[in-house]
């Protein structure tokens, strides 16, 4: 059975249990939230790699994305680059190889990965024919069937990409933007067919449901420019996935929504809600949403902002942007830099959301910084080792201050300060 069937049948799984002790919820709450359908555990039957719950009342995951393409199919660097996105905080991985050996990329991602992995079938079936319009339904279906098999925890299909949304792009300045979307639109453009995807939408449900596997339905029809956003493309697609997200669920199949993409600032709260609103609570898991198109080099800066709020809205999931977003393939210092940039985010929303335990790391940081403890400064960062580099950079790590401020440091000078009111104090009650 399925998470969510031992739910409806209000069942504690062992995974269940383990994702509360870590969350620090209770696992009949958890488990009430995946019977709804507001929470899902990534981890498909059998997998070695720990559960990771997504969803309400649950801390802000991050996925981190890696994979070979056509220009560069460099497996060992994939490989670094998931064991540094681990080392520094992703709670999933994406391989989105298109490039080289994929089915063998893919294979050394999932033995290699101590976290949740997912896949896009469709890219598979796509690049094996070289040409989005020679591909079959029954080859899109192999793929799906192949991925799960080879032990994936969940899959993102863009099932509710639709023949009819087509004309509701022309008003778009980007189009499609969605790598999985252009394929099918294309597709449905050259065969005058519905999306197979939507068509054979029960098969997927039984692959899915074979293995556990979470269906994280994807947006094909997202935003790539502010201008797109929350336009009636994109909506009519959410609308569509909410329908298939209750599908799924009467199926006892675990179902997240994929989200923008590109979303002013002003927009994002209102796309978390309609999200909420049309797929019944289902956890949202969003890329970014960079909230300005004229960020490039910058755009995890763009997406960590765009992040943020989303998270702070009600979002459960940010999938990280790298610097090379828009340019290029990252380099591991770009993964490196994409995750700790969607990290902030996702801490910055748990804060605010009142998670259990949230604080505390700031707490201990403010009582280090009170004590120029740098040892302890160093050690509670997101990234400890960018952080003791840049210490190193002016000063020998014995010194108590910094380049900045010297001896007019502040925090030295609060120390002082301290001394001296305790003093005073210990004085006036001495002489009372």
């Amino acid at each position: 059975m399925t998470q969510l069937e031992y739910a409806k049948k209000r069942i504690v799984t062992d995974d269940m249990a383990f994702v509360a002790r870590r969350e620090g919820v209770s696992p009949v709450t958890l488990r009430r939230d995946v019977r709804r359908g507001r929470t899902v555990i990534l981890k498909r039957a059998g997998s070695p790699r720990a559960p990771v719950g997504v969803g309400r009342g649950l801390s802000v995951k991050i996925n981190a994305n890696l994979g070979t393409s056509p220009l560069r199919a460099d497996q060992n660097l994939e490989l670094e680059k998931l064991a540094a996105a681990v080392k520094y905080g992703a709670d999933a991985v994406m391989d989105l190889s298109t490039g080289g050996d994929i089915a063998g990329m893919r294979r050394k991602v999932l033995v290699a990965s101590a976290v949740p992995v997912g896949t896009v079938p469709v890219y598979e079936a796509v690049t094996r024919r070289r040409e989005a319009t020679a591909v079959t339904a029954d080859d899109i279906l192999d793929s799906i069937r192949t991925h799960i098999e080879d032990g994936v925890d969940f899959v993102t299909m863009h099932c509710g990409v639709r023949r009819a949304h087509i004309p509701l792009l022309e008003s778009r300045i980007m189009g499609v933007v969605s790598r999985g979307g252009s394929f099918l639109v294309k597709w449905m453009l050259a065969h005058g067919r519905e999306n197979p995807l939507y068509e054979r939408f029960d098969e997927v449900l039984e692959l899915a449901r074979a293995r556990d596997v979470v269906l994280s339905l994807g947006d094909g029809l997202r935003p790539g420019c502010l201008h797109d956003a929350t336009d009636r493309a994109q909506l009519a697609e959410l609308k569509t996935l909410g329908e298939l997200a209750r599908r799924a669920r009467a199926a006892g199949v675990q179902v997240m929504i994929e989200g923008p993409g590109h979303v002013p600032l002003h927009q994002v709260e209102e796309n978390i809600r309609l999200e909420k609103k049309l797929c019944r609570g289902a956890p949202f898991y969003v890329l970014g949403p960079l909230v300005t198109d004229v960020s490039p080099g910058y755009d995890h800066i763009a997406g960590a902002i765009g992040g943020a709020l989303a998270a702070r809205a009600g979002a459960d999931f940010l999938c990280y942007l790298t610097p090379k977003e828009h340019l290029g393939l990252p380099n591991l210092e770009d993964v490196v830099e994409g995750v700790i940039a969607s990290k902030i985010a996702a801490h910055a929303a748990d804060l605010a959301r009142g998670q259990p335990g949230r604080g505390r790391t700031d707490d201990e940081m403010a009582e280090a910084r009170s004590r120029l403890d740098w040892e302890k400064m160093l050690s509670l960062a997101l990234n400890p080792d960018k952080a003791r580099a840049m210490r190193g950079e002016s000063l020998p790590e014995d010194e108590d201050i910094c380049s900045m401020c010297g001896e007019f440091c502040s925090a030295k000078a609060n120390r002082d300060i301290c001394e001296k009111v305790k003093m005073s104090a210990v004085r006036r009650r001495v002489g009372a």
